[in-house]
């Protein structure tokens, strides 16, 4: 815009000035231009106008280009702001960081007993939104039916959103079962609130009942899902929407969608919908970029992680941050180490969560000094103070090493209080190395700390048992069975054809158990061959060995694997992703299978990678 020229005003009439002035307004771009034109506005006596003073102040109060403090302070010198402009500054500072002013300019609306209208509430329930004020909004929500604004929808929209912000669905649903015509605002208000609640079949209901759905609901739906852990619900969702007519997947339903193939490790439709995105040329902006190497990380292919990361142009800290975790889970710790230093060397800075993937790195990899060096430098050099979650690397990483002593003290050390989290990932060194005293020391810690998790009792039982004290093992398994606590079961899932299939330990219900059996029994004889013998260490159950060998046979990975070698052709790879940690017996059995049935096999566990390739591991048997 070419900048303004401002002439004396006594060549115009008072109504050529106005209509100059609504002009000037109308295509001014910036505060300068602003400040010119206000300050001619001074000199004619305009800023008396309502209606030219109007627009100025809804320039100043703008989020675009304007300065809420200047426009508060055209507003204070306004002798009596009609109702337009009130609302102008509640919806500037509902906008702004300062959402509190809003509240505190409608306090004052009341005591000058200035006329509301239609606009003046949505405004100021965005403010409350912000701040997740009930009280506040419960007054308001007074105010809107005592000034008969209640049947207004906009208005019952914008506290529908509140109430479900908030966390207040059963002032939501009361007030959502009053309204008499409602639209798709509302319906989307009370299944964003379900969701992230997390009460999924509250939010399945009102999305069911829905006479019209939008892009917005079904990409609530799914990420609702992939937040509640329903990741197999996410992905019918997605496969519901592109049914749905006129129904386009937006970046944050994809993004969404992506994030539940990674959880699954579902590679094939992970793949399907990176081509939709190539195909419609949608941008790749930093979040699908994230979430795309991250699946294909999750997912074991490496290699299409770090295309997807070298294609992105603006790499921000997330996306070097994703692609270090995807190294780290991978147990690519030397490729992570360089890919920090890259960064730094870019000139992005790493923020808490890049520490917490390339301290998980170390960790993977059993890179002690490396790890200590950049827990050290964290603070010292780029000032970011360690978090319970960087601690609990570092104890990892020490544990895992068989360093107890430093692991100890630096426990004793922590500024903050260590958690369940710190204790289980020591308490798992213990059982890793046979460290069977402090073992049952921390064990005892944790069944007080976190009673309610299955795995802490199952760990101490495995020790005592591990000790021959299975008096010990049985009064452990007893005051888990007190407590009502349940042991996690294992469970694999496979993917064939782009259908997933589940396994979990004992694996009777599947459809093709009876197959799964019989070339069970087949494979057990070549590994036999091949002198295998079963390690039942882990097994902390007081059984004859035969029962032992009985209960080992049928872990959830062993039946997955067993199920892709009769449903995929000779030398495809196999794909698995386990819930727990991978049992040494399993380990042992599938690196041999690798090697018998010329397989590469990729599994997933609860927190690393394994590539079994030639009766190897990449991970080293380190994990």
């Amino acid at each position: 815009m070419a900048p303004i020229l401002l002439t004396a005003t006594s060549q115009f009439s008072s109504e050529s000035n106005t209509a100059r002035t609504l002009h000037l307004l109308q295509r001014c771009s910036n505060m300068e231009e602003l400040k010119q034109i206000h300050g001619q506005m001074l000199k004619t006596g305009l800023v008396l106008d309502d209606i030219p003073a109007s627009k100025l102040l809804a320039f100043c109060a703008s989020s675009n280009s304007g300065n809420l403090a200047y426009a508060r302070m055209v507003f204070d010198r306004i002798q009596r702001p009609n109702s337009f402009m009130w609302n102008t500054m509640i919806k500037g500072y509902s906008n702004s960081k300062e959402p509190e002013e809003a509240l505190l300019l409608y306090h004052q609306m009341l005591c000058h007993s200035v006329p509301h209208n239609a606009y003046t509430f949505p405004f100021l329930l965005k403010a409350c939104s912000s701040m997740s004020v009930l009280e506040e909004t419960n007054q308001i929500h007074a105010h809107i039916i005592k000034m008969g604004f209640g049947s207004e929808i906009y208005t019952t929209n914008s506290l529908l959103n509140v109430y479900s912000k908030s966390g207040d669905m059963n002032s939501a649903r009361l007030l959502f079962d009053q309204v008499a015509e409602r639209d798709t605002v509302s319906w989307n208000s009370m299944i964003d609130g379900y969701t992230k609640c997390g009460e999924m079949e509250m939010a399945y209901e009102i999305f069911n009942y829905m006479p019209e759905r939008n892009i917005i609901s079904w990409t609530s739906m799914i990420s609702g899902c992939v937040r509640a852990g329903k990741p197999k619900e996410a992905l019918n969702l997605f496969h519901r929407m592109q049914e749905a007519a006129g129904i386009k997947p937006d970046n944050v339903a994809l993004a969404s969608t992506l994030q539940a193939c990674a959880d699954l490790g579902a590679m094939d439709q992970g793949k399907w919908i990176h081509a939709y995105i190539i195909k419609n040329k949608i941008e790749i902006d930093p979040i699908l970029g994230c979430v795309l190497i991250d699946m294909y990380a999750k997912c074991g292919d490496l290699e299409e992680a770090i295309k997807v990361f070298m294609g992105i142009k603006e790499k921000g800290v997330s996306v070097w941050t994703a692609m270090i975790s995807g190294y780290s889970i991978h147990g690519c710790g030397k490729e992570a180490l360089e890919l920090i230093m890259k960064m730094q060397t870019a000139g992005v800075e790493p923020n808490q969560m890049t520490f917490t993937a390339i301290l998980t790195a170390c960790s993977h990899a059993g890179l002690v000094h490396e790890g200590k060096f950049l827990f050290e430098c964290m603070q010292r050099i780029h000032g970011l103070k360690p978090s319970i979650e960087h601690y609990g690397c570092m104890v990892k990483l020490l544990g895992r090493a068989g360093l107890f002593k430093e692991a100890e003290e630096l426990i004793g050390n922590m500024p903050i209080k260590p958690n369940a989290a710190i204790w289980g990932a020591l308490l798992n060194a213990c059982h890793i190395h046979g460290n069977l005293e402090l073992g049952k020391q921390i064990g005892k810690i944790l069944i007080q700390k976190d009673a309610g998790h299955g795995g802490r009792y199952i760990h101490l039982a495995s020790i005592h048992a591990a000790a021959g004290e299975w008096d010990q093992a049985a009064r452990v398994r007893g005051q888990m069975k007190e407590q009502g606590v349940s042991k996690l079961p294992g469970c694999s899932v496979i993917s064939v054809d782009g259908t997933l299939h589940e396994f979990l330990a004992g694996g009777g219900s599947h459809l093709h158990i009876k197959e799964i059996n019989h070339m069970w029994e087949q494979v057990l004889e070549r590994l036999r061959e091949e002198g295998y013998k079963p390690k039942l260490g882990d097994l902390l159950l007081d059984l004859e060995d035969k029962d032992k060998e009985t209960a080992i046979h049928h872990h959830s990975e062993k039946l997955a694997v067993t199920f892709g070698l009769i449903s995929t052709k000779p030398r495809m790879t196999i794909r698995i992703i386990k819930n727990l940690r991978v049992c040494e017996d399993c380990h042992t059995v599938i690196k041999l299978i690798s090697k018998i049935y010329a397989r590469e096999i990729v599994m997933r566990d609860r927190t690393r990678f394994h590539l079994f390739k030639d009766g190897n591991c990449t991970c080293g048997d380190y994990w």
